[in-house]
């Protein structure tokens, strides 16, 4: 169903599930330990996947692909555990704003990495989308007012530091690999990481957050499959800028489910984020465009 669209706008679906999936984590955080909302978004999204791959015919999962996992399957724990714990502390507009520094370093990391030539194109558009989170930034609360505010952008940055290494390195296995099996492994193995510590320092989750968890599940699987099927699709400078529309849906979902209202600066910043999104759409186009005319 989905292969027939343009990676665009599967990264675009992709989005807006992980939006209303951060949403569900910032929920149940204010109300169940963070290592347990971490291990169940984990557990219960490789529920999900497990049935997507049954779905695509069980592909076969090799001792290889299983080491490769294996490391990415570190630093997706350790982004999402420093991302989730933050929402808890921010509001979501405001964690997901501060995200977008990771397509400032996913050129370096793909050239490094995957041997992407770096365009200047691409600079450009996250240099764009870079300056439009310094300017959405202003007018956050002082350290000595909110301490616990400024340990939240720590630990966004940190996390948008490790995610920028995680969606290199899933732009390398989903093209071998394929996305329901890249799917599957990347909720099972961050799960079984953090496992062990949810066990034992968290408590049981509240009966009445049963249905959250599983929607958070849901939203998880459908996240990545479709993560994973863009990635496939096209280069990974080429997709990075298109993860900044998610301060929309942020900002829709905060306003409607929080009750939070964006700072005026938030508004102005999305302005240049939305600019950079329009930069890269048209890029994309552009070179697809130019790669399809005969010489």
């Amino acid at each position: 169903m989905f292969g027939r669209l343009p990676p665009a706008l599967v990264l675009t679906l992709a989005i807006v599930a992980g939006s209303a999936m951060d949403a569900t984590i910032k929920w149940l955080g204010q109300h169940n330990h963070i290592l347990l909302v971490g291990f169940a978004r984990y557990a219960l999204s490789a529920v999900f996947s497990f049935g997507i791959w049954a779905h695509a015919g069980r592909p076969v999962i090799t001792a290889e692909m299983w080491r490769a996992h294996g490391l990415r399957g570190f630093v997706i724990a350790g982004t999402a555990m420093t991302f989730f714990w933050a929402l808890t502390v921010l509001p979501l507009a405001e964690a997901v704003t501060l995200s977008f520094i990771y397509p400032l370093i996913v050129p370096f990391v793909a050239r490094a990495m995957l041997g992407e030539q770096v365009r200047p194109s691409s600079l450009l558009a996250a240099a764009i989308g870079f300056a439009g989170v310094i300017v959405a930034m202003q007018g956050a609360p002082a350290a000595a007012e909110s301490p616990q505010h400024t340990l939240g952008v720590v630990a966004v940055l940190v996390s948008a530091a490790l995610f920028s290494v995680a969606m290199v390195l899933l732009r390398a296995r989903a093209r071998s690999d394929g996305a329901p099996i890249v799917g599957l492994m990347t909720s099972l193995i961050p799960g079984l990481i953090v496992a062990g510590p949810a066990l034992v320092f968290s408590p049981p989750p509240r009966a009445e957050d049963w249905p959250v968890f599983v929607l958070m599940g849901a939203l998880a699987a459908g996240f990545m499959y479709l993560m994973a099927k863009a990635y496939a699709k096209a280069e990974a400078q080429q997709l990075a800028p298109i993860h900044y529309t998610e301060f929309l849906w942020a900002s829709a979902i905060g306003f409607i489910v929080f009750h939070e209202t964006p700072r005026i600066q938030i508004y102005a910043g999305a302005a240049l984020i939305i600019a950079a999104c329009l930069f890269a759409a048209y890029n994309e186009r552009r070179i697809a465009a130019a790669r399809e005319t005969p010489p």
